[in-house]
């Protein structure tokens, strides 16, 4: 160690993240999923939003590509929040509870 201080980061091995079991994902019926209808930002239009999945990015694409063909709607997929066209919100919670998951409605 040189002269003159301690550093916490001094080596390599310091900045490593520790290793340790890899977490579990949730299971689909214990996610808090949220389905919302809003106009925030979306320039007067109503859009449904789709919160709290906890899904890798291809679980995202998977789920969005299978509620858009069931609903007949389009949508997108931001920060892991799921935007669907149009007030799609009854729709959206039938389809995801039969996808497993157990979502509950919020906001308006």
């Amino acid at each position: 160690m040189p002269k003159g201080g301690w550093q916490e980061f001094s080596s390599a091995e310091s900045l490593q993240r520790p290793k340790g079991p890899a977490a579990a994902p949730t299971p689909k019926a214990d996610q808090m999923v949220r389905v919302q209808p809003t106009r925030g930002g979306k320039g007067g239009k109503t859009v449904t939003v789709i919160r709290g999945l906890e899904l890798e990015p291809d679980g995202f694409k998977a789920l969005l590509k299978k509620l858009k063909s069931r609903i007949g709607s389009g949508g997108t997929t931001k920060d892991g929040v799921i935007e669907l066209q149009g007030d799609q919100v009854d729709l959206s919670l039938t389809l995801l509870m039969q996808e497993g998951y157990r979502p509950k409605r919020a906001g308006g």
